[in-house]
């Protein structure tokens, strides 16, 4: 009888690279540019200096848009560029912000209580 060869277990899977960026281009479709920025001491001095790191992701229902802030994991490859995709949207940025103002801009302005203009033959306010 032939003994059932143990095979290892494999290796548990790593977990994957989450960050947080901000989405800065929307143009193509079900692709997002999020530039992640981060801050590290400079090695002689130590001031904090601040880079930022561009990555393209996938974003398959094209829900985010220019500004929101979200959180991206490293996936496999998916074209010659995108290596990561969307998880959440962690805040909307200013796109929704400005769709109500158009709605506010149609209503008239309410009037407050009359300013009286001064009168220029008045020289006592000279």
């Amino acid at each position: 009888m032939s003994q059932p060869t143990s095979t290892p277990e494999p290796e548990a899977r790593r977990r994957r690279k989450t960050e947080i960026g901000v989405v800065t281009s929307d143009k193509m479709n079900k692709t997002r540019r999020v530039e992640v920025e981060r801050l590290f001491p400079h090695p002689k001095y130590g001031k904090f200096l601040k880079r930022r790191t561009v990555c393209h992701a996938h974003d398959e229902a094209n829900e985010t848009h220019v500004g929101d802030i979200v959180e991206i994991m490293e996936t496999r490859p998916l074209s010659k560029l995108k290596r990561w995709r969307v998880v959440r949207i962690v805040r909307p940025g200013a796109q929704q912000a400005l769709a109500g103002e158009g709605e506010a801009a149609r209503e008239p302005l309410q009037k407050g209580p009359a300013v009286p203009s001064p009168d220029p033959s008045d020289s006592s306010t000279l």
